[in-house]
């Protein structure tokens, strides 16, 4: 979880001090000196500021510098939350929704996930999509599931490309197509999460949606096992067992390279965005 934030909001007055404390205190947080972080936070915080109340409450989920304490981690996420931080919506939204050391309250989870989505946070962007398309603490609503994941993948977040993947895979609230399955799963791999790269090698092992590639296929299977991608298993041996030593040797350096070095995937025959 991303607790603390690179981006500074500025109250009236003097700005620029303002600006300078929380450059060091983030800077002490780094080092993880955060008893020097907290001494600068909690006037801030005390004084109202909804970014300092977040940083505070952050180190008491997590034990930083305080003894971990949910209460009093509750305590100054909500001041943060209902200041209008989206850090300290999405902070106290996960809280809620973990129900570690306090009550958990999941329709005040997904109310607070959508209050942070709402101001472009990527995590809470992908968090609301994942329990749209769940259903299991909100109403169903794919096309919903669809929406927040795509401007959470605009937002860099791979777990989201490889959910749009899984949406025109089994044709949840888009007409299902394998291609467009595929470019969301190869997007999700290469920014290395796991599942995206589990169902691309799926896609290249079955040849749906992509050529059929079998040395490719492992390639990718291997990153996801390494991932810790349960869903590799369904394919990870039957694949290996398809190739010969050469190939296994060939997929096995591919999975070495650096993701950085594979290339972004065609745009050609997709559906627009």
């Amino acid at each position: 979880m991303n607790l603390f934030s690179r981006f500074l909001r500025k109250p009236a007055g003097n700005a620029v001090r303002f600006e300078a404390q929380m450059n060091a205190a983030l800077a002490a947080a780094r080092r993880g000196d955060y008893k020097a972080a907290l001494t600068i936070w909690e006037p801030l915080a005390r004084a109202g500021n909804a970014r300092a109340q977040n940083n505070i409450g952050a180190c008491f989920v997590e034990g930083l510098g305080v003894v971990q304490d949910a209460d009093l981690a509750c305590h100054w996420l909500t001041l943060s939350a209902e200041a209008g931080d989206r850090l300290g919506q999405r902070n106290l939204a996960s809280l809620l929704f973990r129900g570690e050391g306090i009550q958990p309250d999941y329709g005040r989870a997904a109310a607070l996930y959508r209050a942070a989505a709402e101001q472009n946070d990527s995590e809470a962007q992908d968090m609301l999509s994942w329990m749209l398309l769940e259903g299991d603490i909100i109403e169903p609503d794919f096309e919903e599931a669809r929406r927040w994941a795509l401007a959470a993948a605009k937002n860099g977040s791979a777990a989201s490309m490889t959910r749009l993947g899984m949406l025109y895979h089994n044709a949840l609230g888009v007409p299902r197509n394998p291609v467009e399955a595929v470019y969301w799963w190869r997007l999700g791999a290469t920014a290395g999460d796991a599942d995206g790269q589990a169902m691309l090698g799926a896609a290249c092992y079955l040849g749906n949606g992509i050529a059929r590639d079998l040395i490719e296929a492992f390639a990718w299977l291997l990153r996801a096992r390494a991932g810790g991608s349960a869903l590799s298993a369904a394919f990870f041996d039957a694949v290996r067992a398809s190739l010969n030593t050469d190939e296994l040797a060939l997929a096995e350096r591919r999975a070495a390279l650096p993701l950085s070095e594979i290339a972004d995937p065609p745009a050609d025959n997709r559906e627009g965005e």
